[in-house]
């Protein structure tokens, strides 16, 4: 028998009792609550709580997945009850359950359930874990059943164990849920915050929104507007609780990462202009001595003596390379023997290259580009570039600056 306590049930299940929590999703734009997601709290008879994943791993067969369809059961009610908003409900369903909704009786199925209980489908998340997504017409009638539906599908845990870019195309979710491992690895390592905006800015390309899980800290939150990620879910925003929270407390915590946000970005740039600022006036000196006739060795000498230089090279109007790189004395070419094919760059085209594109459209004004591993240094770099005319032919020049290893850790 079911029991209600302030509006919200609990249901007994063989010797436990469960019950719903809910941890808010915030929209970073919005600025507000767009959904919770909805979360199993099992107590047992003396009112002890026990892990919600002990209780599920203990379940087999028909158990488990009655065990699964009574907590749908639990969460959708109890949510139904407290949110008067339109935000989402995120839901986990257990594969198995999520596979065979289609061709579960009527009198018994998913959607006589949201029906029975006047829960509208469109507010409603299907959460698929990424690893359970299969390459067969089983898994994609399933996806097609909820969307027909109305749902939402969101993949779980990407970024977990052995992700990969597949299971995005297959299933085409609405949302991406980010596993907390990569925004925890991201705070740590500047490779990995590199990469995370890279891997939001696909998934946004694939159609998905993303949301990251698992943000506790204020620098974790920044990472993830730094990334372009849309929601955030976490400790930071609030915890799981058997009510929904009040909006006002998030919104003062997000407001404050934002203004936080603005501030520091204002800085990076300002520190990031600083330091490129003596590479960008030397290769647009450079381009000014090109332009009026004078050779590579001499127009790029400003450029090759600035500290972190490593090499000058010239490309014509179609991204080819003209004459070898010109280094500075303080680098070396192909440092590392296993890249010693790419060392000759001569006719090398670069047109796909953003230093390249970016040149042509911005014509005379220095450009710098995100970093990257140079071929010809094996060094993680940007590259600045600037476009100039001679004898009435378009021309590019490009300097690579490498970043300093303490950088990049």
């Amino acid at each position: 028998m079911m029991e209600r306590q302030n509006c919200l049930i609990s249901v007994p299940y063989e010797s436990h009792t469960l019950t719903s929590h809910f941890q808010p999703i915030y929209g970073l734009s919005a600025q507000r609550t767009v959904g919770y997601e909805a979360l199993l709290r099992p107590f047992t008879a003396d009112g002890s709580a026990i892990s919600p994943l002990a209780l599920l791993n203990n379940q087999q067969g028909d158990m488990r997945l009655k065990l699964d369809q009574l907590c749908h059961f639990l969460h959708l009610n109890n949510y139904h009850h407290l949110s008067k908003q339109d935000d989402w409900l995120f839901l986990n369903m257990n594969p198995h359950v999520f596979l065979q909704a289609r061709k579960a009786p009527s009198n018994n199925s998913f959607g006589s359930l949201l029906s029975q209980l006047e829960f509208p489908p469109h507010r409603l998340v299907i959460e698929v874990l990424e690893e359970a997504v299969r390459d067969d017409a089983e898994f994609g009638s399933a996806v097609a059943f909820f969307r027909e539906m109305g749902c939402l599908i969101a993949l779980d845990d990407f970024g977990a164990g052995s992700s990969n870019f597949d299971r995005v195309w297959k299933i085409r979710p609405q949302i991406v849920k980010l596993d907390r491992s990569l925004i925890m690895q991201a705070a740590k390592e500047k490779r990995i915050r590199r990469l995370l905006p890279q891997i939001v800015s696909l998934l946004h390309e694939a159609g998905s929104m993303v949301l990251v899980e698992g943000v506790e800290t204020e620098d974790e939150a920044y990472i993830a507007l730094d990334s372009d990620v849309d929601f955030a879910q976490g400790y930071l925003f609030g915890r799981p609780q058997p009510y929904l929270v009040d909006r006002s407390n998030a919104e003062k915590v997000i407001g404050d990462l934002w203004t936080d946000f603005d501030a520091r970005i204002k800085q990076e740039r300002k520190q990031h202009h600083q330091t490129l600022s003596p590479y960008l006036n030397a290769i647009g000196y450079a381009a000014v001595l090109l332009s009026a006739g004078r050779d590579m060795e001499e127009s790029c000498r400003s450029f090759l003596e600035l500290a972190q230089s490593d090499f000058c090279y010239l490309l014509d109007h179609d991204g080819r390379q003209i004459g070898v790189n010109f280094w500075s004395a303080y680098a070396s070419p192909n440092m590392d023997q296993r890249l010693a094919p790419l060392k000759d760059t001569q006719g090398a085209r670069w047109s796909r290259r953003p230093y390249f594109r970016r040149a042509i459209e911005h014509f005379g004004k220095p450009q710098v580009t995100r970093p990257y591993l140079s071929i010809s240094s094996a060094d993680l770099c940007v590259t600045v570039s600037t476009s100039f005319k001679l004898n009435g032919s378009t021309l590019v020049i490009c300097g690579d600056v490498r970043i300093p290893q303490r950088l990049q850790d």
